[in-house]
């Protein structure tokens, strides 16, 4: 099967994002979301700076996740040395990429040279070493099926990947240095999902080829939290590209090295105590995937939601994996028994604590708090859930999620006696919602959703 990320409700009808399907290949991809007519919008706001939190795990932890990450595919088939690209690398766009994607991969790639000390630099001649090529989702579609793109080793067009990619050569299990690598990503996404294609698929070219559920605070994570690169996978690609390392390295070649290495580049890991994650069992992946991917039925989706919490429980977790199983059953009971939907909500933002690493886990959790809340007609209490986690979706760039948040705000608002507040949030949150959601009929399909909470409206 091809290696691909399917679409999951993880803000139920709220907020689609994309999680992880099984994968026995070597195509890495991101999840694809529903094409739509156009219709007129405010102006589309961006985020125009990062603000990433440097990483809060011990070094010791951070070596073992760097070796996990970079010496196994996803599917548990080992690596036998690590690759990279050695010397600077070129990067070149191809296609016909949406107006949004130079903005967002400049930004990109000087956060690569910045906080991962990568040389990598955009050029227009062919040869490069990565090539970012914009299609259709029709044409991605065609050969990695729901998703949204994907990255293969050893070509630089979708012509030479048409022609190769049943062979060997695109196999990143038989490669012992990277030369080149092409991105395909969709030319008719969201500006979000454009950019997040580029994060994630950009790093996997560059770096790690594994996601571990073990980890918080990471785009190397399938429950798909995180979408922009964060200061732990800043701190990862910096150790890939550090002078001390090189292609065609062993795994112990590579651990006896890691210590000094983040002794210098992560100094203040050095006294963090270990807090070490037992790998999750493949019957926990496979059920929570099961539960998460678009292409399985609602009642199997449940089932796999009820076992993947029966197995995390079983597991005696009491970490953030105990909390997406939680998380993932709320959003399969909500409809059919919210009573019970809340209290998997209440108990993921119990195990998902008050750690730096979880703040955006637990901003998504108060968003479904908040739209049972309004459901609930209680919109103080809706407030009270919104309002802290603003400035956590602005901090990790998430429109998608910052602008459904404004709208549930907006509508709290409404029901507490302030129309005038609510239609400047709401106006405000449209802006936001154009860059998270893309195509203005799914903008405005987001408000409708919302004003639903309440029967007395419409939008």
């Amino acid at each position: 099967m091809p290696r691909l990320r399917t679409a999951a409700t993880l803000l139920s009808f709220l907020l689609a994002t994309a999680c992880a399907a099984p994968r026995t290949s070597d195509t890495i991809t991101r999840a694809a979301a529903q094409p739509g007519p156009q219709a007129g919008l405010p102006v589309i706001k961006r985020f125009t700076g990062s603000r990433p939190t440097p990483p809060t795990s011990a070094n010791a932890d951070i070596a073992r996740d760097f070796l996990d990450l970079s010496f196994a595919l996803e599917d548990g088939r080992a690596l036998p040395v690590l690759t990279r690209f050695e010397g600077p690398i070129t990067l070149r766009v191809t296609g016909a990429p949406a107006p949004t994607l130079d903005e967002d991969l400049a930004q990109l790639l000087a956060r690569l040279r910045e906080e991962a000390g990568i040389s990598i630099h955009r050029t227009d001649r062919p040869g490069a070493s990565i090539t970012v090529e914009a299609i259709t989702r029709n044409d991605i579609n065609t050969y990695v099926p729901r998703a949204a793109c994907f990255v293969a080793p050893n070509v630089g067009s979708l012509m030479e990947y048409r022609l190769t990619r049943r062979t060997s050569r695109v196999r990143w299990s038989r490669m012992r240095e990277r030369r080149r690598i092409a991105l395909f990503v969709p030319a008719d996404a969201s500006p979000q999902e454009l950019r997040d294609c580029l994060h994630e698929e950009l790093a996997q070219a560059l770096g790690p080829l594994n996601d571990l559920y073990r980890l918080p605070d990471s785009v190397f994570n399938d429950d798909n939290m995180h979408t922009v690169l964060t200061g732990y996978d800043m701190l990862i690609l910096r150790l890939y590209y550090d002078p001390a390392l090189a292609s065609g390295q062993t795994r112990a070649e590579v651990a006896a090295r890691l210590p000094a290495r983040l002794a210098a580049l992560n100094p203040g890991g050095e006294d963090l105590p270990s807090r070490p994650l037992a790998p999750a069992p493949r019957d926990w992946i496979a059920a929570t995937e099961t539960s998460i991917a678009v292409a399985s039925m609602p009642a199997e989706r449940y089932r796999a939601s009820v076992r993947a919490l029966d197995i995390a429980r079983s597991q005696g977790w009491t970490d953030h994996r105990r909390a997406f199983s939680h998380y993932i059953l709320g959003t399969q009971l909500q409809v059919v028994a919210p009573g019970a939907a809340r209290d998997h909500f209440l108990a993921a933002n119990h195990y998902y604590g008050d750690r730096a690493d979880t703040a955006l886990h637990r901003a998504y959790v108060a968003a479904q708090l908040a739209t049972g809340a309004l459901e609930r007609d209680r919109p103080r209490e809706a407030l009270s859930l919104v309002r802290p986690q603003l400035a956590v979706a602005r901090r990790h760039e998430n429109a998608a999620l910052l602008s459904t948040l404004m709208l549930l705000q907006a509508e709290a608002l409404e029901r507490t006696g302030r129309p005038l507040r609510a239609r400047q949030v709401r106006l405000d949150s449209l802006g936001w919602a154009r860059y998270g959601f893309g195509p203005d009929w799914a903008v405005h399909a987001k408000a409708r959703e919302i004003a639903a909470l309440s029967p007395a409206r419409s939008f």
